[in-house]
């Protein structure tokens, strides 16, 4: 049985004004950590933290190996793997492995051909942003990267890089054979096959054999025919990537591979790198007969004919 008394309710809690409601709404609204350098917001206390490391300079986060430092743990992580060599990420349509997600997602632009970045000036289109970015250099003739030695200006960061070894004259890897350097691990191993005949890389078509990976890849093609990448200005189709982006050069006029000494400009990165012999007067061929020395390969290959 229900008493039939009046209950007594506080309404001292209840809104019932317009006032009361807004006030409510505010006080449901998520707290706002705002930067006091430079008005950026957030709505947690730990990304303002994170975000103040980029005003103050501050990198917590150190590798134990080469004593790089990130400001942030993931970067660190992420960085890792260049250590650990660890390539958790395999595409499906050739296996190629990488160490992160989004280098797997933008390979795979290769396989469907999506360009998604398109140049304002000149319409030419780009599978990555920062493929963009770095062509409409050539519109702007900005070069972000300057040598502190000399101020020779680049428009790519690895040119500066590569550059600055004019100045210390690094070389640290060295073919114990021929004592030929090299600045990079991967260069010095590729020679090394020359000296070993190695050729690790065998097509499983006609068993011909090669030095670097990459080429029994492009060697496929000759046995499928096939010709996947196209050019979007005159239609014409090529078997690799590399032969399409030289060809484009032919549209756009382009030559982005400039003589840090003299500034002449080429098409191709070889022919830079044999008109860089002019300068450096480097001789890396070498007869076996007579021992003469020659800055070409070409050039040693007419001399044996003489010995022939």
């Amino acid at each position: 049985m229900f008493s039939s008394e009046c209950v007594r309710v506080d309404t001292s809690s209840q809104l019932d004004t317009a006032e009361d409601c807004k006030q409510s709404d505010t006080s449901n609204q998520r707290r706002i950590f705002a930067c006091k350098d430079c008005d950026k917001k957030f709505t947690k206390s730990s990304l303002l933290k994170v975000h103040r490391r980029t005003h103050a300079g501050e990198s917590p986060f150190i590798c134990e190996v080469c004593c790089k430092k990130f400001m942030k743990s993931y970067a660190l992580k992420r960085h890792m793997l260049i250590h650990t060599g660890e390539r958790s990420f395999t595409c499906q349509v050739c296996c190629k492995k990488f160490a992160q997600s989004g280098h797997l997602k933008c390979h795979m632009r290769i396989h469907t051909g999506e360009r998604s970045f398109t140049c304002q000036v000149c319409y030419k289109k780009f599978a990555h942003s920062g493929h963009l970015k770095c062509h409409m250099r050539i519109h702007t003739g900005e070069r972000p990267f300057s040598c502190e030695v000399c101020c020779v200006k680049f428009t790519h960061s690895f040119g500066l890089k590569c550059h600055m070894h004019i100045h210390t004259g690094e070389r640290s890897f060295r073919c114990e054979v021929c004592y030929k350097n090299f600045t990079r691990l991967f260069g010095l191993r590729r020679h090394m096959c020359i000296h070993n005949g190695e050729r690790p890389y065998s097509c499983e078509v006609c068993d011909k054999k090669f030095i670097v990976a990459s080429d029994v890849k492009r060697h496929m093609h000759v046995h499928t025919q096939q010709q996947p990448f196209s050019c979007e200005v005159c239609s014409k189709q090529f078997t690799r990537s590399t032969d399409l982006k030289r060809h484009a050069y032919i549209h756009t006029g382009e030559h982005p591979f400039v003589c840090e000494v003299c500034s002449e400009e080429f098409v191709r990165s070889y022919a830079l790198k044999r008109h860089m012999v002019v300068h450096t007067g480097e001789r890396s061929f070498t007869c076996e007969v007579c021992s003469t020395k020659f800055t070409q390969l070409g050039s040693l290959k007419r001399h044996m004919r003489f010995h022939n």
